[in-house]
């Protein structure tokens, strides 16, 4: 079964996205066909470019293999490398009606939050539908917000395939239930948005103050403390299980100890899980060149897929003559 996912490079990666995502794609390599680009088209619609998007490209880049993406395992690549997804692109917006680009929620979103309104950012879910039936996935795994973005995606293979028979994969959507909204330092969803995010790589004493500013009860340091409604014990649970768990929770109702010792050991343990990851971020830093023969390995695996599909959309649209 193949799974197709795409990144965009928007800078320093928080636990949020770490528990969101990026762990359910490292597991998927285990027993599926993995596909997962760096959407970095996709990051010009917000205004990204030049010298800027070209960092953060590999930014994204290093990071993702950093933290467990396998290029054996998995098809790693950078969306600009395969140009047939702006062909397809094209295609597909012969088959889009405006309405459904004007229905779509990125759009009114963006733009709400102060995004220049522009053909790139209205047209995003077509882009969109392109990087999906361009490589045939049959899952595509989504948070709730983008649903729209595959329905999207499979009304416009619909009418293509209506128009010029069975070629495109009709893609479903994999909704995340058992992933955990990740809390932030002040108690909503953690994101960017909010500026309330605590990163994954960086100075531990940077780390550690941004623990320390996580909203908490003031409850007395003797008296026994609520763990399942605390932001920090939410940030720890996810780090931990088993017995590890459990003494953290002993720790809280037993009372005698402060939500800044709770935050000190979250810092503790956060810094400890992500060790290895640090070690092999170290060594991809200063192996940049190695970091872009892998993504130029992966564009050649992704090209393998993509040209073949364009080669049968071409001869039925007539493009190819």
């Amino acid at each position: 079964m193949r799974v197709l996912t795409g990144i965009q490079p928007s800078g320093d990666l928080h636990i949020g996205n770490y528990f969101g995502s990026i762990k359910q794609m490292v597991d998927a390599q285990k027993d599926s066909d993995t596909f997962a680009f760096i959407a970095n088209y996709h990051a010009m619609s917000s205004g990204n470019g030049g010298e800027k998007l070209a960092n953060l490209t590999m930014q994204t880049a290093t990071d993702f293999l950093s933290l467990g993406i396998d290029s054996e395992k998995s098809t790693f690549w950078v969306q600009s490398d395969v140009k047939e997804v702006l062909e397809l692109y094209w295609i597909l917006s012969t088959f889009t009606p405006m309405g459904l680009l004007e229905r779509a929620h990125s759009y009114k979103d963006k733009t709400a939050k102060g995004i220049p309104a522009s053909h790139s950012l209205f047209s995003y879910p077509v882009l969109m539908a392109a990087d999906i039936l361009l490589y045939s996935p049959e899952i595509i795994p989504v948070g709730k917000d983008q649903i729209q973005h595959v329905e999207i995606a499979r009304d416009i293979a619909t009418k293509f395939n209506n128009e010029y028979g069975d070629i495109l994969t009709i893609p479903e959507f994999q909704v995340q239930e058992d992933v955990q909204t990740v809390p932030g330092t002040d108690g909503q969803k953690m994101s960017k948005s909010y500026k309330n995010t605590v990163n994954i790589f960086g100075e531990e004493k940077k780390q550690l103050k941004t623990i320390k500013k996580i909203v908490t009860e003031n409850v007395a340091m003797e008296e026994p403390k609520e763990f399942a409604t605390c932001n920090v014990y939410n940030m720890a649970k996810l780090f931990l299980e088993g017995e590890n768990l459990k003494a953290l929770e002993q720790r809280y109702t037993q009372g005698g100890e402060g939500h800044g010792h709770f935050k000190v050991y979250l810092g503790e343990v956060m810094w400890d899980y992500f060790k290895e990851y640090r070690e092999k971020r170290d060594y991809y830093m200063s192996n940049q060149n190695e970091v872009r023969e892998i993504l130029k390995a992966g564009a050649l695996k992704a090209s393998a897929v993509a040209q073949p599909m364009m080669e049968k959309i071409r001869m039925a649209t007539g493009i190819k003559y």
